[in-house]
This record gives structure tokens, C-alpha cells and sequence, in this order.
């Protein structure tokens, strides 16, 4: 059986280029500390090619864990935090719940970057939600609540618990709220 958060692969394409959208915002914290590494840009330009058909399923998959590496080699928690939202831009290809997981990332970072946490967080997750297509809201409004499907990202495990867990909640209420 297929999980409900991998969705189909039309609607993981939907969704990819909202992801993009979400890491491409934190690039920069990442770009500051390690301005050579290019992997998360060009997993942030493989989401997008993949949003637009240019680019196999299979083959992306087979690359989403790239960008992730790049987390490790910064020593800023902005920078990994935004080099995470890239790899999970990359990762939509497998499964569409990874949208959540650039967007909860991004937020992150930007908190993380800046001096105060709470209202950069707040102010990143309304800047996503301005830039979310329609045709994208819909796709992650069928996805299950953070925590409730143990079958991939929003399952028990980094997604759905601490600071991540609390952001991708605010997401999907957001979401709900919003109809």
C-alpha cells in the first residue's frame, strides 16, 4: 500500500516548486557560511526542473540526499537548517510530504538566523503561505496531520517532534484554517 504522504506523482510535481520556493528563501544563511558549496542550490534547481517535467522521478530519488550532506559540513545551526530545507525540496520527488518538511526547515532557518526567533519563524511561515499556489494548498491539505501516519516524513520521528514537529503543525492548521 502506498502511503497518503507520498501522493501522486503529478501532485508531488504541484508541490515541488512551492518547496523550491521555501528553501531558495534561506539559501543565502546557508550560502554565507559555506558560499562554495553549491549542493543545496542545485537541489533547490532539480526541484524545480522536477516541478516542470524536466527531470525523472527515479533519478531524483536516487539524489535527494545530497543537499542533506551539505547540513553536515556547516557548524551554524541556521546554515544546516537551511541546507536541510534544500535536501527536502529534492526529496518531494519521493514523497510530497517533504513540501512540509522544506517549508518547516526554512522557517527554521530564518528563525535561527535571526535575533528574534519567534517572529522570524512567523513572519517566514506567512511569506510561504502568500506564495503557495492554489492548486498547491489543495495537494497539502490531503496530506495526514503531522504525527498520525507512521508511513513516511510526518510520521513519528524528526518531522513531527520538537521545533520541526511545532512549525509543520502550524503549517497544517494554517492550511486547514485557510480551506
Amino acid at each position: 500500500m502506498i502511503s497518503p504522504q507520498t501522493l501522486s506523482e503529478a501532485d508531488r510535481r504541484v508541490v515541488a516548486a512551492w518547496a523550491a520556493d521555501c528553501a531558495e528563501r534561506v539559501l543565502a544563511v546557508f550560502e554565507a557560511e559555506a558560499p562554495a558549496d553549491s549542493r543545496p542550490r542545485d537541489a533547490i534547481a532539480r526541484a524545480r526542473a522536477y516541478s516542470r517535467g524536466e527531470l525523472d522521478t527515479a533519478g531524483e530519488i536516487r539524489r535527494r540526499f545530497v543537499a542533506g550532506r551539505a547540513a553536515h559540513d556547516v557548524r551554524a545551526p541556521a546554515a544546516a537548517a537551511a541546507a536541510q530545507a534544500a535536501a527536502q525540496a529534492s526529496a518531494v520527488a519521493h514523497m510530497g510530504a517533504h513540501a512540509l518538511g522544506a517549508a518547516a526547515y526554512a522557517a527554521k532557518a530564518a528563525g535561527l538566523a535571526a535575533p528574534d526567533y519567534a517572529e522570524a519563524v512567523s513572519e517566514e511561515i506567512r511569506w510561504q503561505f502568500a506564495h503557495l499556489p492554489t492548486a498547491a494548498r489543495a495537494v497539502l491539505q490531503r496530506l495526514p496531520p503531522v504525527g498520525e501516519n507512521s508511513s513516511g516524513p510526518l510520521g513519528p520521528g524528526l518531522l513531527s517532534t520538537g521545533v520541526l514537529g511545532s512549525i509543520v503543525g502550524e503549517i497544517q492548521a494554517e492550511l486547514t484554517n485557510r480551506g
